[in-house]
């Protein structure tokens, strides 16, 4: 499968570092990573781990910067998120005595396993009779700042939810500013932040190195096809004219006429329809029959019409 080498296409942006002896400490005889690693957890807590368990030695991995570097998470989900991942066996946290400047004080070592151990793993630890990667002196542990309210777009909170359903592919807040503009593609193309997760998340392969790379790969290669031209309604007709043929575009045709043709033209009074003798009709009223049948025959003999019947 062509994903299992994607990995390399694009490193992850630096994660920021602890001064120098400070910061991630790894537990040893820990296990080759898997595609099963924190399934145990809940989605936030599993989502953090993987994300932690990435890091270097010596990057900073306090409730601030994981924060900074977190966009779907804030200081209180950090800080109870390594509560639980403390009390599942993920976490150890072990007070030292630390020679400053100052003099000396009491500080807090971190140390993160891949492998949850149980209580009695990490006192045999605490005791040195296991053998501990790393070393310098311990990170400090300082106050937490005030918690702001990300402003994201939906791009964004679409690649910054990915850890949830796939802890191998927890982004970082640099991750995402970078993969925002294929996302926000994505979006466009009418395709909802549920289905880019399902999309991404679909046959991983066991070992994912770099989750940024990967995520861009995928955004760039599955990209879905841009969406059908919406189709146009025709909101007006044209008709033509059934005696010119020309087409009218200002008057409603009534009976397929445009309106030139549809104009009644003046008719001169020769050709009015009226009778000869529409004058003379109150003449011929009330005459006896002998002088209508008289009239009749004087003007058929102008005519030159013989009378029905007669010689």
């Amino acid at each position: 499968m062509a994903d299992a080498n994607l990995n390399a296409v694009l490193p992850a942006p630096a994660h920021p570092m602890a001064k120098p002896g400070f910061g991630k400490r790894n537990a040893p005889d820990q296990t080759p990573r898997t595609a099963h690693d924190f399934a145990q957890l809940p989605k936030r807590e599993a989502s953090i781990a993987a994300f932690i368990d990435r890091l270097p030695e010596g990057a900073a991995m306090d409730v601030k910067t994981l924060a900074k570097v977190l966009p779907d998470y804030g200081q209180q989900a950090c800080r109870t998120a390594l509560q639980r991942l403390r009390d599942a066996g993920y976490l150890f946290y072990r007070p030292v005595a630390a020679v400053t400047e100052c003099g000396v004080r009491w500080v807090t070592q971190t140390f993160f396993s891949r492998t949850a151990r149980p209580k009695a793993w990490w006192k045999r630890f605490e005791r040195d009779e296991l053998p501990a990667e790393g070393g310098g002196a311990p990170e400090p542990v300082g106050e937490p700042e005030p918690e702001a309210a990300p402003r994201a777009s939906r791009a964004y909170r679409a690649l910054a939810a990915l850890g949830r359903t796939d802890p191998r592919l927890t982004l970082s807040a640099a991750d995402c500013a970078a993969l925002e503009p294929l996302a926000a593609e994505w979006l466009a193309r009418h395709t909802t932040p549920e289905q880019i997760a399902a999309s991404l998340t679909a046959g991983l392969p066991p070992q994912i190195h770099s989750p940024a790379g990967f995520v861009r790969k995928r955004l760039e290669t599955k990209m879905p096809p841009l969406p059908p031209r919406p189709v146009q309604r025709v909101t007006r007709s044209i008709e033509a004219c059934v005696a010119c043929g020309k087409a009218d575009l200002e008057t409603v045709m009534g009976e397929g006429l445009c309106a030139e043709c549809a104009r009644i033209p003046e008719v001169p009074d020769t050709f009015l329809s009226e009778s000869c003798f529409a004058g003379e009709k109150d003449e011929w009223d009330g005459l006896p029959p002998e002088e209508i049948t008289r009239r009749v025959d004087v003007l058929r003999a102008a005519a030159g019409i013989a009378r029905r019947g007669g010689v």
